[in-house]
């Protein structure tokens, strides 16, 4: 992808001189499924993997769906480099937000009542606050559902109350019997890309709701263009259909043992799974550790 196309969205988040610093690889990490589970948490190996890929001179980027206030603790205390979350919406770098892509909050109403309408249940995600309302999502919709509430702690809003004061930089909205997903994609094409997540790990059958112009891919170029990251240098790992895109623009590609059959069928190498030494089995055989 070339450069200009992200001096618009983008063009605001810069890099000071000497944060400008040349390293040997950066390399970009899906969250659910590559490095984390929503019940076990990180493994250790994969934890004390990524800690000696930083130490040995490379980045470590968090590059994840999942919008910022669902970044739990645990993640936090990996040494990462920075995070990319919501698929591209936020990045941060030492602990410093650069970029939050948001919706308006008219927005994000008009969509809360388009999925509502079409029978569907809105998950609204911001990099402050997720908001959803208990006796519409829980534990019937997502067996996890709890878990989530659990990990948001305060980070957690009901919808009713905030109709108009929603700061999000995603949806996740999901598909229950008698909803209508086609009818509110076709509604709401104008404001996002979709991605289907059907019967697939964690998501469930979910579709994902991103803001027009933005993915995993658009993050980490912007990155790459904020810190002077050869395209050469790029490497990711993930296991699901939202890392699609990053697939398709990274230079070099490893996908999961448990990843979905078309990220593995764009890998240049498959890996073990989460919990069977995957990222240490990934980054040891290109050599980063």
């Amino acid at each position: 992808m070339p450069d200009n196309m992200f001096k618009g969205s983008y063009e605001g988040a810069s890099s000071t001189g000497s944060e400008q610093q040349i390293h040997k690889k950066a390399v970009f990490f899906d969250a659910d499924g590559t490095i984390c589970d929503i019940e076990k948490g990180t493994p250790a190996s994969a934890v004390e993997a990524i800690t000696k890929l930083v130490k040995n001179g490379h980045q470590a980027w968090l590059c994840t769906g999942r919008s910022r206030a669902f970044v739990p603790d645990y993640l936090e205390q990996i040494p990462f480099t920075g995070m990319i979350s919501a698929c591209g919406c936020t990045i941060e770098k030492d602990g410093k937000r650069l970029f939050n892509k948001e919706m308006t909050t008219e927005e994000a109403w008009h969509s809360v009542e388009v999925l509502r309408k079409y029978g569907m249940i809105p998950v609204m995600e911001g990099a402050d606050w997720m908001y959803y309302d208990k006796d519409e999502y829980n534990t019937d919709i997502n067996w996890y559902a709890d878990l989530i509430t659990k990990a948001l702690g305060v980070k957690w809003r009901p919808v009713k109350g905030y109709e108009h004061d929603l700061h999000i930089n995603k949806i996740s909205s999901k598909i229950v019997p008698g909803s209508d997903p086609e009818k509110a994609c076709a509604e709401l094409e104008d404001y996002y890309e979709f991605i289907g997540h059907i019967g697939e790990g964690l998501a469930g059958d979910t579709i994902e709701m991103i803001p027009k112009g933005f993915s995993k891919a658009v993050g980490i170029a912007a990155v790459c263009r904020i810190f002077d990251i050869a395209h050469e240098d790029t490497i990711v790992f993930g296991d699901s259909n939202n890392d699609l895109s990053m697939f398709e623009y990274a230079k070099t590609k490893v996908a999961m043992g448990n990843a979905a059959p078309g990220i593995k069928k764009l890998a240049d190498y498959v890996t073990t799974d989460i919990f069977h030494y995957g990222i240490k089995n990934g980054l040891e055989h290109l050599g980063l550790i």
